[in-house]
């Protein structure tokens, strides 16, 4: 005989039994004397309470995404209405991913995302989030899309990252030499001042910003 085979034989056997143990039922009932009991076989006849249960696998949970988030996306999942509006749809789309929120994203300057834009809101203005069925804010306001997704129950921020398997940092010994290059002097235009380093100085002018507890967004381009 097969040497090869002849190993593998006790091993097919076993791996048989374990599959057959798996889609087996377990029986509960109680006997003829009043005892309840458990057993992979059929019960006699006669038994009362017969129950037959399927036992399943083991099966390993794998997704990362914390419990409270996902219980929150049954009921109230996000979807972001947005295009490239430049630094306020960025800081939407920031908020949503510093809290670890799965949302879907929505592209109006298409005919059919604009179009469920319009049937959502009533305007063209961009971002938008969407809470669930009722909940809505137009515009990006930091503390009002941050109360929707408190409100829905979404954790206030993403879960640590899991280190990879098997990836090993890079050892760098103690004594090897850092070489930093050297930053060129910043020619300064002309009529300007500058400091002692070469370089212009700072700015003392503030750029102007929206009026506090206004939503930021814009009419996306037709």
């Amino acid at each position: 005989m097969n040497p090869m085979r002849t190993a593998l034989l006790p091993l097919c056997v076993a791996l048989a039994f374990v599959l057959a143990a798996q889609a087996a039922p377990l029986y509960r009932y109680i006997d003829a004397n009043g005892h309840v009991v458990y057993s992979d076989q059929p019960p006699p006849p006669g038994a009362k309470a017969v129950q037959a249960k399927q036992l399943q696998g083991n099966v390993i949970d794998t997704d990362t995404t914390p419990l409270a988030t996902r219980q929150a996306m049954q009921v109230f999942p996000v979807t972001l209405y947005t295009f490239d509006c430049g630094e306020v749809c960025r800081e939407a789309q920031a908020l949503l991913v510093k809290r670890g929120v799965p949302y879907t994203s929505i592209d109006v300057t298409t005919p059919e995302g604009g179009t469920r834009l319009k049937a959502l809101t009533g305007g063209q203005s961009a971002p938008a989030l969407q809470v669930g069925d009722k909940l809505l804010a137009v515009g990006f306001n930091e503390s009002r899309w941050q109360a929707l997704l408190d409100e829905a129950g979404y954790p206030k921020t993403a879960p640590p990252l899991r280190a990879g398997r098997g990836a090993t940092p890079a050892k760098v010994p103690a004594n090897a030499p850092v070489n930093v290059p050297a930053k060129a002097p910043v020619p300064a235009p002309a009529g300007s001042a500058t400091t002692p380093e070469g370089n212009p100085p700072a700015p003392t002018g503030t750029l102007p910003q929206p009026p506090t507890g206004n939503a930021r967004g814009s009419g996306y381009p037709q």
